[in-house]
């Protein structure tokens, strides 16, 4: 029969405190550079984060809806994000018809919950995806019962899940065939993907943009002219289709050539291998630069406000314009860099999610 031993007297709770005390200090203060650096780094704090905190919410204005209180308030002034929320989030759409958005964006959040649970990764996810945004385009744009609303007049939050979403879930897939085209022994083939990408990633995003928006009713009628939004949205999916597209061809490249020998003594042909064997491989290898280029695309967005379209800075902008309130733009940016923060370190855990998990699902 197993005796179980007596703890020793010095395995206390107090014991296992000071040792990890002792730990502490050691990190700290272990050398004199450890030392240095402890020192520098808590007098800044010392002198900064008193002042900044209140700023923020000792001194600040949070729901007074008066106007003058942000004038004569030391602090920051929340009221003011407070009583544009609206604007803030929503752009320029009616006011009446705000609840559209607000739903529009409670769906995309809670498709994007769903989409990230291992569970739910079946081909029915796709068809979820592809029902929703039909819902979301119904939502945003009306008609069939609800009052039309021109992509002119969307704006905030709403417009940067929307381009965020259809822009980078587009231009993955068309990234992997750009990849594989690259790679193709088909000259023809080879060269047009190198064309395309090269240019593409030759080109700063800005200038695709202003091709969309600028160059292109001149060269098309206006009976075949997409709508200003559609033509933003397909030049962010080239731009992050072809910069996604030279991602995938890395991971492709790590593959060793025993994986294609492999497939091919099991008879299986070139799409079925790339499909079951070497892009399965080759993604989770290139998972960390995928995550980065997929977080610099959430912000480039941010970029068609040059276009004319409403997104969360260009609504920020708007707001701020209002005469009554006294401006408060380091608040509203604050804000708005708040929401872009969320999504960018939300998806940064995913993809650590994904990472983490890569060996275990192979």
């Amino acid at each position: 029969m197993a005796m179980s031993l007596p703890m020793s007297s010095e395995a206390t709770p107090d014991h296992f405190r000071f040792a990890g005390l002792r730990r502490l200090a050691k990190l700290l203060f272990g050398t004199p550079l450890n030392a240095a650096l402890t020192l520098l780094f808590a007098a800044l704090l010392f002198v900064t984060v008193p002042p900044v905190l209140r700023w923020l919410v000792i001194d600040a204005v949070l729901f007074d809806p008066d106007p003058n209180a942000c004038r004569a308030a030391p602090g920051a002034c929340w009221s003011f994000i407070y009583a544009k929320s609206g604007q803030l989030l929503f752009g320029i759409y009616p006011f009446d018809e705000r609840w559209r958005p607000a739903i529009v964006c409670l769906l995309i959040l809670a498709l994007l919950g769903w989409s990230v649970r291992p569970a739910s990764w079946t081909s029915r996810l796709l068809a979820l995806w592809v029902a929703a945004f039909a819902l979301i385009f119904w939502l945003m744009g009306g008609g069939l019962g609800l009052a039309e609303v021109p992509t002119s007049s969307w704006g905030g939050l709403p417009v940067t899940l929307i381009l965020t979403i259809v822009a980078i879930g587009i231009a993955f897939p068309v990234g992997i065939l750009l990849a594989l085209a690259r790679r193709s022994t088909l000259p023809a083939v080879r060269v047009g993907a190198v064309v395309l990408i090269e240019s593409v990633r030759g080109l700063p995003l800005l200038s695709i943009l202003f091709v969309a928006s600028i160059m292109m009713p001149l060269f098309l009628p206006e009976a075949l002219l997409p709508d200003k939004f559609v033509r933003a949205l397909v030049a962010l999916t080239i731009f992050a289709a072809a910069y996604l597209a030279e991602v995938i061809r890395g991971g492709l490249q790590a593959i060793p050539n025993g994986q294609y020998e492999a497939a091919a003594s099991l008879g299986l042909p070139f799409w079925r291998t790339q499909r079951l064997v070497i892009l399965p491989q080759a993604i989770r290898v290139v998972i960390p630069a995928l995550a980065n280029t997929i977080i610099v695309m959430i912000k480039n967005t941010s970029l068609v406000l040059v276009i004319g379209l409403f997104d969360l800075i260009s609504s920020g902008k708007a707001a701020l314009a209002d005469p009554e309130w006294p401006s408060p733009a380091a608040e509203t940016f604050l804000f708005i860099g708040a929401i872009f923060f969320a999504l960018s370190f939300s998806f940064a855990r995913f993809a650590d999610f994904l990472e983490r998990r890569g060996p275990a699902a192979h």
